[in-house]
């Protein structure tokens, strides 16, 4: 090789430059042989297929990706229709809430060792939810009596007085009377929201019994 080394030295450059060009040439055929890819398929009637690119008819089939010894090192998935498409994320979805059952079968029974146990919860849960709302609508109606007393005072002032003496009403009468009218309609939605989030609790811990009982295999009285 050596020898070789000082030979090709001793070429004259005119000479040398080909021989260099053809070498990197062949090199870089060599590196593109090397990363071309090799497809392995499956079609619909189960026969196996290879091939160093996919013909459009199978197209829609998922396909390995081969080295150049054969070896997958990964995975296509073919073109999905509307159709397909629709079915994957339809049965993602079922296995996903397939998945959220099968947790929250489990947290059940780790969570309660019997009926009672949940009642005890569900008893304590409604009775917090029942003092807020006793809080809230007392809330409520001292908002509707503060109200009631402002609309009492504003009667003496125009528009609402006929009185040909009667002032303009002063501004910030006006202003407490939209805040009080807006404090009502806030307290009132949240008291509603409250409501309903004591429903959803009864509802819940319901369900909660029930499937409880079905994993236990409890028989209804």
């Amino acid at each position: 090789m050596p020898g070789e080394v000082l030979w090709m030295i001793s070429w004259p450059m005119r000479t040398l430059l080909p021989v260099l060009v053809l070498a990197l040439t062949a090199g870089v055929s060599h590196a593109a042989t090397d990363a071309q890819k090799l497809y392995r398929w499956v079609d619909k009637n189960g026969q196996v297929h290879y091939g160093d690119s996919i013909p459009p008819e199978y197209s829609e089939q998922d396909r390995d990706i081969l080295n150049r010894q054969g070896v997958p090192i990964g995975h296509e998935e073919g073109i999905v229709t509307p159709e397909e498409a629709k079915a994957k994320a339809a049965a993602a979805k079922e296995e996903k809430e397939v998945q959220q059952r099968k947790l929250r079968d489990r947290v059940l029974l780790q969570m309660y060792q019997s009926v009672e146990e949940i009642e005890v919860l569900r008893d304590r849960r409604l009775e917090l939810i029942e003092a807020q709302l006793t809080i809230q609508e007392q809330s409520l109606a001292n908002l509707r009596a503060k109200h009631a007393l402002l609309e009492k005072q504003a009667a003496r002032f125009l528009p609402r007085s006929k009185s040909p003496d009667a002032l303009p009403l002063p501004d910030e009468l006006g202003l407490d009377l939209q805040r009080s009218a807006s404090d009502i309609v806030t307290q009132q939605q949240n008291l509603e929201k409250k409501r309903a989030e004591r429903e959803s609790i009864r509802a819940n811990f319901g369900a909660d019994i029930k499937r409880f009982k079905e994993l236990r295999a409890i028989v209804p009285n």
